[in-house]
């Protein structure tokens, strides 16, 4: 079946990646088509005809006529589709809406058309077929891929609304998801150890080739889950049963008894200790998730798991738009998707100020960063997704992408303006340096005695007198590497030696399930590195905090 399988995605992929190569190779002629198509096409909605979309002959007369917006501004257009109301962000009306935290508390629902989802689809196709082509035996075996349930209920107008991940798996057909060890109903479990428990046994139960997840995170969690409830896995597994007095009814007809499994199972506990998915699945071939921004720390410790896999990004994507074809392996960077959004770009040092500079995709350059703002099939406008993107390369005439964090993304004690990027190259670089085993990180600013504390949970031990003496004057001056406002200030004892609070086991685990209590999905959820103040929750998981007083 897997040659069935390789050859209907070698046979969809040739001429679609045919086609993107062509026209990665005229990015301002692509662009500047597409963007006048999805305006004549929409010029007769609400939004279109308030704004002239008729009119609009350029990318600069649209930028004339149609401001920038953040979310909360198309909120109102969005509360009248979900009322019922037609032709308001687009002609076409929504067949979903993605649904996603908002900053203000409530959920965002992004409207997606079908033009929309089938340009997914497309991307998507095409990132199996070049991963196919540089791994050919990476779709052998069994496939697991831990996301989100595609439907989480229905507008009062019958329209479904869930997770991005979730419905773009559920239109990959049939045929190709029973291969797939994880059935979707594991998804929709609420109670968040139950879940895992079931995601681990039945990924255990088959021979697996390929995982895919957006968060790096969760393949820790799922090989912590493995080695945790080895015994009841294998168990399960031997009498075909769900486990742990597990119930779901919906899943019953995946549940076999597998005593050969189970058998090699076992043998592996029993030479090893511990099982590791780097044991139990031999025939892995491919990683495929999130490296790109924050989550990068998390996807550095996959080896350690997994062994020493190649990883392939699954691309820039969020609810509001999928934006770049991830080509190589082990880099956050991907080709920015020219052919589904209209993309717009304002240099980093701009964003947030009143009408910045704003670039096309064949204005930018090799090595700087920018904030991106998207016009989407779906409806939304020259909107402000608050991300920071670095071009990393060029792929013919288009750009090459990564994720670099959330933008605005920013704290300030004396004018030293600090990106959570200085502090993910400085805390990168003591872990290289001291080989520090760094679960997670999260910097505060103290403002009252002027300088940071840098929360951090550490799974060896290191020495205070090490910590103190060596660590934290290293990433002083690693800081003051990356910023020169910050090397400034410190020279001026206008700011002092940073801390560590040194946070207890699990903190990074909590926060976690905090969010997942408050109903949001485990796989999208965003450690933010940065934070203007401390949480009583950090408060609370300290342990001890460390000080370097020779300042």
């Amino acid at each position: 079946m897997s040659f069935v399988i390789n050859s209907l995605i070698r046979s969809y992929g040739l001429p679609a990646s045919f086609h993107f190569d062509q026209t990665a190779k005229s990015c301002r002629k692509t662009q500047s088509n597409l963007l006048l198509k999805l305006l004549r096409k929409n010029a007769a909605c609400a939004f279109g005809t308030t704004h002239g979309f008729a009119s609009i002959k350029s990318a600069q007369e649209y930028r004339n006529q149609v401001p920038i917006r953040e979310f909360e501004e198309f909120r109102p257009y969005i509360n009248h589709i979900l009322s019922g109301k037609k032709s308001v962000l687009t002609v076409a009306d929504p067949v979903r809406f993605n649904v996603t935290s908002g900053t203000t508390g409530e959920p965002k629902y992004i409207p997606v058309t079908l033009e929309n989802q089938n340009q997914e689809i497309n991307l998507i196709g095409q990132w199996y077929y070049r991963a196919l082509r540089d791994h050919p035996k990476f779709l052998d075996h069994f496939r697991i891929a831990i996301i989100s349930p595609p439907v989480e209920g229905k507008t009062e107008h019958g329209v479904p609304f869930g997770s991005a991940s979730g419905m773009i798996f559920h239109r990959i057909p049939q045929f190709i998801r029973r291969f797939y060890a994880i059935p979707t109903g594991v998804s929709e479990i609420k109670d968040y150890e139950a879940r895992y428990f079931l995601i681990a046994r039945f990924a255990l139960a088959k021979k697996v080739s390929f995982l895919l997840t957006p968060n790096p995170s969760t393949f820790i969690r799922l090989a912590e889950v493995i080695a945790k409830e080895a015994e009841a896995i294998i168990r399960s597994i031997h009498d075909g049963k769900a486990g742990k007095n597990i119930e779901h009814s919906a899943l019953s007809e995946r549940l076999v008894p597998d005593p050969d499994r189970a058998r090699f199972l076992q043998n592996v506990l029993e030479k090893t200790s511990a099982l590791q998915p780097r044991d139990v699945w031999p025939e892995l071939k491919l990683l495929a998730c999130w490296l790109g921004g924050s989550v990068g720390i998390q996807a550095r410790k996959l080896s350690g798991y997994y062994g020493n896999l190649p990883i392939r990004d699954i691309g820039y994507m969020a609810s509001e738009a999928h934006a770049t074809l991830p080509y190589k392996d082990n880099t956050p960077s991907g080709i920015l998707a020219i052919q589904t959004n209209y993309y717009e770009f304002i240099p980093e040092e701009n964003h947030g100020i009143q009408n910045p500079p704003v670039l096309s995709c064949h204005e930018l350059e090799r090595g700087k960063r920018y904030a991106i703002l998207l016009t989407t099939t779906s409806g939304l406008y020259r909107y402000d997704i608050n991300d920071i993107v670095e071009v990393t390369d060029f792929y013919h005439q288009t750009p090459v992408l990564a994720f670099v964090r959330k933008g605005r993304d920013m704290t300030n004690i004396t004018g030293e303006k600090m990106h959570a990027n200085h502090f993910l190259a400085a805390m990168d670089e003591a872990r290289r340096q001291f080989d520090l085993s760094i679960e997670q990180f999260r910097a505060v600013p103290d403002f009252e005695n002027g300088r940071y504390c840098i929360y951090v949970e550490l799974n060896a031990g290191v020495s205070d007198e090490a910590l103190r003496d060596q660590v934290i004057p290293f990433m002083d001056q690693a800081l003051a590497k990356v910023n020169i406002e910050y090397a400034e200030k410190r020279k001026s004892r206008r700011l002092k030696l940073p801390y560590l609070a040194l946070m207890r086991k699990g903190w990074f685990d909590d926060e976690c399930r905090r969010s997942m209590e408050m109903g949001k999905r485990d796989i999208q959820f965003k450690w933010r590195i940065l934070c203007s103040e401390a949480s009583p929750e950090d408060c609370a998981a300290i342990t001890k905090t460390i000080e370097n007083r020779k300042d």
